[in-house]
């Protein structure tokens, strides 16, 4: 019976991805619109990357988290709007199996990152706000950089399980990936082997790590509310909103979406449309959450174009 089995498999070299459910007359507008989000995504969270790195104004610990979040914005849209787009041009929608695995890999990784970096964030804003005359001392930067350090270092282990867990499985002839990346569970859907053990990893190791982090976020905000109502006033309430207001809707945005994708969505087209919110519309709205409320970065932008002003009237003359 196992014989027959392998002989019925077939060694898949690339799957199909079925993208995005757009009509052939709508591929334009949607390439158009895909395009310029991804460019404004990458050139939006790299613009603050660079005004953190030349104003030292922003050589702060949150301002150091938020330009490691910047960077897996630019990787996680990387990894799959690209692809988005090359499918949309083209009526080929293979992908190599190399390449399938790859983008799993980043996807569980970059996403892996984002979970424990914000919970890190949350961990600054909680020491912030409750412990504000010992946080110079508590959050220096060796902290910072060894938080950081063990945020990417944990999220690439977790993704390197999952990714060598789900290179063990064997695929049938059918190799259509239902979806416009190479998601974990589709690949597992489609799969011809026992998928149990990787279930079970999913459920106990990947559920640890998704709840741990939120966990961490709420614990913080709850300290955080805590100690501003045992003495309540206006002006501890806005400073306590203009402080984490930012992070608390990126937190939203992330595990809404997150929930919405793998909880909630019934259909397909209701997965689809909250990916393309998990993985092209959140890293996009990063920037701008953290950049249009933000005095600090208002103002290095400021200085960052006046700079390149007075170079460029410099060499004119």
């Amino acid at each position: 019976m196992s014989n027959m089995k392998r002989e019925n498999q077939s060694t898949v070299s690339e799957f199909i991805l079925l993208g995005l459910p757009i009509r052939p007359e709508q591929r334009g507008l949607f390439f158009a619109l895909f395009l310029g989000i991804y460019l404004t995504t990458v050139l939006g969270n790299l613009l603050i990357i660079l005004l953190i790195r030349l104003d030292s104004r922003l050589h702060t610990p949150m301002y150091f988290f938020l330009s490691h979040l910047a960077l897996s914005d630019v990787c996680l849209s990387s990894v799959t709007v690209p692809k988005i787009l090359t499918n949309m041009h083209s009526d080929d929608k293979s992908i190599p199996y190399a390449a399938c695995i790859s983008q799993t890999y980043f996807l569980i990784w970059f996403g892996c990152f984002d979970d424990f970096l914000l919970a890190v964030m949350a961990y600054d804003r909680y020491v912030a706000i409750c412990q504000p005359l010992h946080y110079n001392t508590i959050m220096r930067q060796e902290l910072c950089v060894l938080l950081g350090a063990g945020c990417w270092l944990f999220s690439c282990l977790h993704s390197l399980l999952h990714t060598l867990l789900l290179a063990r499985l064997s695929f049938c002839a059918d190799n259509t990936i239902d979806h416009f990346f190479c998601d974990l569970p589709t690949l597992m859907k489609i799969s011809c082997s026992d998928v149990s053990i990787n279930e079970l990893v999913i459920f106990t190791e990947g559920g640890v790590i998704i709840l741990s982090p939120f966990i961490g976020v709420v614990g913080s905000y709850i300290r955080i509310w805590t100690t501003v109502l045992k003495e309540p006033s206006a002006k501890k309430f806005f400073k306590v909103l203009s402080t984490c207001g930012s992070h608390l809707l990126v937190v939203a945005l992330f595990y809404g979406t997150l929930t919405e994708v793998y909880l909630f969505s019934s259909s397909r087209e209701e997965n689809i449309t909250g990916s393309v919110m998990y993985m092209v519309v959140t890293p996009l709205l990063n920037p701008f959450i953290y950049s249009l409320r933000n005095r600090d970065m208002k103002r290095a932008l400021e200085t960052l174009v006046n700079r390149a002003k007075f170079l460029m009237s410099k060499d004119s003359r």
